[in-house]
């Protein structure tokens, strides 16, 4: 093998450090959560599903009809419902 030219170890160099800089950045800019809680009375839930996931946005009656047919189910779903309607307090 032969060593490297002091322009190619520059160029590898430079391809790194701009590498490391991209991958930082994208990082940076997608932490932390951006979407506001839920109103009092409502709830939010990411739902796992087969083919992805699925939002469950509900308030008011809606809110308390989804808590009260997710109260006794012990799917992955329904745990994300549950937790979300006793942060919700209903």
């Amino acid at each position: 093998m032969r060593r490297l030219t002091k322009r190619e170890r520059t160029i590898l160099f430079g391809a790194t450090a701009a590498t490391i800089v991209t991958i930082l950045a994208l990082v940076l800019a997608t932490v932390g959560d951006s979407r506001p809680g839920p109103k009092p009375g409502c709830i939010y839930a990411i739902v796992p599903g087969v083919m992805g996931a699925t939002p469950v946005d509900a308030c008011g009656v809606q809110a308390k009809r989804a808590c009260a047919q997710h109260a006794a189910l012990r799917d992955p779903g329904s745990r994300v419902i549950q937790k979300s309607c006793r942060r919700a307090g209903i």
